[in-house]
């Protein structure tokens, strides 16, 4: 919640957020005092047995005692062996409280194990081998997207029988208004869902055929949210490949355009970014994440929207950067900057989850058609 105190103070919501807070935590005050009495009215219970019953027994043996069938050490013994049986009696509340709670957890912890991932390895699944394809002697990937179709419901259809490739060694932009599924490409890519239909190939393999953790090992990603953890940036660069030596560190922050601005940091690369990276710029995490995605070395790169909320000099920083790691290394680009896609080998619009329009650059503009719309309104 602290996290997001900028938004509560943009709209002048504090006061709003407090009092929800309030209410919250008097919903948890009930409770907790609810939890406190019926913990109080268990001891006190118990407390109250336990002090009768000892009552009881050490009446009845200093009857015995008066009566003179048992000695006053009988007396003295018997009183002790009350107090070591009685004594963790007094425990059982805790105890009960303690077991409770602890089956509580158990049941919930359970019940998420129980349930099974939406996308899931087939038996025996095999790995995603990109040395297999004789054509590609550098281990360079190929895409192929074949009609696929996919909706997260039923009820709204996200990609509509889209058929598209990338060869190897490629770059391929993908743009189109906001909602027309490019975004979506890039999770079913990943196989973060499974399509409806069709299927998504690389190097002739079937992605549904192959293990998850083998697929995603040879794609690399630059999205537009970059998440970084609240730790130094050599760890937050290194995540990327978390065996990697700090040259190996060193040269991905090289080629990122990084080391200019590490070394103008106090710490350098020992600088903690913050919670989600807030402590750096939209620029510098991009950056970060592309380092991050150099580290990795993959053969097949993905930019989400990667310059989309940068200003014209970061976004000209992170352009240089991407040219230089998508060299001979398949690319697939989403963009809504048409400006950082014009050199793709390939441009493809979508609207509406359908392919309206594909070519390179030029071809797009000679169309007139809804490319070069977006062209020149952005040029405006």
């Amino acid at each position: 919640m602290l996290i997001k105190d900028d938004i509560f103070k943009y709209f002048t919501n504090e006061e709003f957020e407090a009092q929800a807070y309030d209410q919250q935590l008097a919903t948890w005050e009930q409770a907790k005092v609810k939890n406190r009495l019926s913990l109080f009215a268990l001891n006190g219970g118990q407390a109250l047995i336990i002090a009768l019953a000892m009552t009881a027994m050490l009446a009845l043996a200093a009857n015995d005692v008066a009566a003179g069938l048992m000695t006053l050490g009988d007396f003295v013994l018997i009183n002790a062996f009350m107090m070591q049986l009685f004594m963790p009696l007094n425990f059982l509340g805790f105890v009960y409280r303690e077991i409770k709670g602890s089956l509580a957890n158990i049941e919930n912890l359970f019940g998420l194990l129980a349930k099974l991932p939406k996308v899931q390895d087939v038996p025996n699944a095999a790995m995603l081998n990109l040395a297999e394809q004789g054509r590609n002697s550098n281990n360079q990937a190929s895409i192929m997207f074949n009609n696929i179709t996919f909706a997260y419901n039923t009820k709204r259809p996200i990609i509509k029988g889209i058929t598209f490739s990338v060869n190897a060694g490629e770059k391929v932009a993908v743009v189109g208004q906001s909602g027309s599924g490019k975004s979506t490409l890039v999770k079913l890519l990943f196989r973060f869902y499974d399509v409806n239909s069709g299927n998504i190939n690389i190097n002739e393999q079937d992605i549904s055929q192959v293990s998850q953790q083998s697929l995603r090992s040879h794609i690399g990603i630059v999205p537009q949210d970059t998440v970084l953890f609240n730790d130094t940036l050599f760890n937050n660069v290194q995540y990327g490949c978390p065996t990697a030596s700090k040259d190996e560190v060193l040269k991905a922050i090289e080629l990122a355009h990084l080391s200019e601005f590490i070394s103008s940091l106090p710490d350098g690369l020992d600088t903690v970014v913050g919670e989600r990276g807030l402590k750096l710029s939209g620029g510098e995490k991009q950056r970060v994440a592309i380092a991050r995605t150099i580290l990795k070395n993959p053969q097949i790169l993905v930019f989400d929207e990667a310059t989309s909320s940068l200003d014209s000099h970061s976004e000209q920083a992170i352009l240089t950067a991407i040219n230089e790691v998508t060299k001979s290394r398949t690319s697939l680009v989403i963009a809504h900057r048409l400006s950082t896609i014009i050199d793709s080998d390939n441009i493809i619009v979508m609207s509406h989850g359908e392919i309206v329009e594909q070519g390179n650059h030029q071809q797009l503009l000679a169309l007139k058609g809804q490319y070069s719309n977006m062209w020149q309104l952005q040029q405006s």
